[in-house]
């Protein structure tokens, strides 16, 4: 209660609080279970808040519903087994309570929205997502990668559907949380879901990526909200363009695809392997350290020749193919 007090002072209206807690193995703090619903129940009626909860099976749905919990949302581990969908979505037909969906724990777009039909076709209308990042075996900064234009494409497929960033588990770091939420501002998100405590260190889980109420507020108020306009002028004249240059490149690649058949069509003349593992390295190396020197991240450059390559390599094995 002391940590909702102190965000109820804040300002915040949404209280969120796992109290059914999927982990990745046994033994670690999986939540308080059943009882926590009445320390929600606490936290509407004397503070006023909306609670909202994690549920990721037809008891847990039934007992949160029961209990008057005022939204739901459903965890990236849940989200990734359609089975467990489709189980919570059984349970929330006659519903009317929201439900935020987060990103399944791998990077699968039709995965995302494959939960999201399962639970609209239930009669749930007030759908919204929860991006809180993919887990991939590559560690870097960040304890699940954020792949923006996943939740991007997400809104481009489905107009007008909330989307939430969730900067505590993507950054998994308190000192990473307020550039994340800026970033999902930047990119239009609806709003945020950050994890406070009263005593961040003291936290039962994830205690590393809490910050504490007063925190919070500070983060908040120092956001930037972009205004959300669709065109002026000189917006246009930059986006014109850009389209220029994107025709170029498409008519650039496309006269690189068609070298690439001819050097096939040699290939196949000479009994060549398609794939010439030294002039690819060769390639990926240059054009890295050229993109580099241009204002690119070297990541960005290797996944676009990875990509060039892949279709290359397709269109040569196509020509050698041909009876």
């Amino acid at each position: 209660m002391t940590t909702a007090t102190q965000l109820a002072r804040k300002g915040v209206k949404l209280f969120r609080a796992g109290i059914w807690k999927p982990r990745t193995k046994p033994g670690g703090f999986e939540g308080i279970g059943e009882e926590g619903l009445t320390w929600l129940q606490r936290v509407q009626q004397e503070l006023g808040m909306k609670v909202c909860t994690e549920v990721a099976t037809h008891a847990h749905v039934e007992a949160a519903l029961n209990a008057g919990i005022d939204a739901l949302w459903i965890g990236a581990r849940t989200v990734a087994n359609p089975f467990a969908m489709q189980e919570i979505a059984d349970a929330l037909k006659g519903a009317e309570v929201p439900v935020l969906v987060k990103n399944p724990v791998n990077p699968d777009l039709e995965l995302w929205i494959g939960g999201l039909e399962r639970i609209n076709q239930a009669g749930i209308t007030r759908l919204g997502v929860i991006h809180r990042g993919f887990s991939t075996y590559e560690k870097r900064l960040y304890r699940n990668l954020p792949m923006w234009h996943i939740p991007i494409e997400l809104r481009r497929r489905i107009p007008g559907l909330p989307i939430f960033g969730d900067p505590s588990h993507i950054g998994g770091a308190r000192e990473l949380i307020a550039p994340l939420c800026q970033q999902a501002m930047d990119l239009g998100f609806d709003g945020l879901i950050v994890e406070s405590h009263c005593r961040p260190d003291e936290a039962w889980s994830d205690a590393a990526q809490q910050v504490t109420p007063d925190v919070l507020d500070f983060i908040l108020s120092k956001l930037v909200i972009r205004k959300i306009t669709d065109s002026t002028e000189s917006l246009d004249t930059m986006r014109h363009e850009i389209d220029e240059i994107d025709n170029a490149l498409i008519e650039t690649l496309s006269k690189r695809m068609r070298i690439s058949r001819e050097i096939g069509a040699y290939k196949r003349e000479h009994d060549m392997t398609v794939v010439q593992t030294n002039r690819y390295t060769e390639i990926l190396y240059k054009r890295g350290a050229q993109g580099v020197l241009c204002g690119m991240s070297a990541d960005f450059v290797k996944a676009v020749f990875e990509s060039i390559h892949e279709e290359s390599v397709r269109q040569q094995i196509e020509v050698m193919n041909k009876q």
